[in-house]
């Protein structure tokens, strides 16, 4: 008679369940902690979920890239520089799922295995929060402004539009000197090599930003790919700022017209 009884509560508790309708499901939303097993190592990293997050329609996504500053092992330092301030600051402006991989201490974006990590991070993401994958698009600052580059470079008409802030091609000297494996990849000091760079790019809309006197990242190297997705006839937007340096990134994430230009792109349909 137990058993029966047992039996019966337990088919009652699956009915309400079934009743419940989906809408009214509250799923986890804000800032999420995720955890990939990448080639036999573990990594942390961050998803921002909006609020009237839903699974009965597709997202935007955007993977950001963080600083060298923000690298560790924690899946958190990356969310307190740049977008994720952004975030913080006006949710409401950034309507969709952004994507957060942390890099390691005293390795790169643009080195492997951190810029295939960074790929199947967003992967990831996209699956579980039903991301649209013609609405993809990519950010990032100082080093990850370079590994942006790098990965638009290296998967062509994966993204809608990129978000590049204080970046660049060549490595400043002092990071080439500090991890001899950039100096290795670090392409000739040349004209020539930003082209190349935008050509790999492609038509990709860019929105570059730079700080006037950056001490860090020479300015030149916004300027130069200014240049040469000119020359290849991209859609780019080039936005310099007098007398501020290379902290940049607050003032570009909160420019009024930046997140309606980003997602206005989209990638065409097949």
């Amino acid at each position: 008679m137990a058993v029966l009884l047992r039996s019966l509560i337990a088919f009652l508790f699956l009915c309400l369940l079934a009743a419940v309708p989906a809408h009214a499901i509250k799923h986890e939303t804000g800032f999420i902690d995720r955890t990939l097993t990448f080639q036999a190592v573990n990594y942390k990293y961050q998803v921002f979920v909006p609020e009237d997050w839903t699974p009965r329609r597709k997202w935007p996504v955007i993977l950001a890239l963080h600083g060298a500053g923000e690298r560790g092992s924690d899946g958190l330092l990356q969310t307190d520089v740049g977008i994720g301030t952004a975030i913080r600051s006006n949710r409401s402006a950034i309507e969709a799922i952004v994507v957060m991989p942390q890099c390691p201490k005293n390795l790169w974006w643009i080195l492997p295995p951190m810029d295939d990590l960074a790929m199947t991070v967003l992967a990831e993401a996209t699956k579980e929060f039903h991301g649209d994958t013609h609405r993809t698009y990519l950010t990032g600052l100082s080093m990850g402004g370079y590994g942006a580059w790098h990965l638009a470079e290296k998967h062509p008409g994966t993204f809608a539009a990129l978000v590049v802030i204080c970046g660049g091609i060549r490595p400043p000297a002092a990071a080439r000197n500090a991890h001899p494996d950039l100096a290795k990849v670090t392409p000739p000091d040349s004209p020539a090599t930003y082209l190349a760079a935008a050509k790999l790019v492609g038509k990709t809309p860019v929105w570059i930003f730079h700080g006037a006197d950056d001490d860090i990242v020479p300015v030149a190297e916004s300027q130069r790919m200014t240049e040469a997705m000119k020359q290849i006839g991209a859609e780019v937007h080039y936005t310099e700022y007098p007398g501020l340096g290379h902290p940049c990134w607050d003032k570009a994430y909160d420019e009024p017209k930046l997140f309606p230009w980003l997602f206005s792109k989209s990638l065409a349909a097949p």
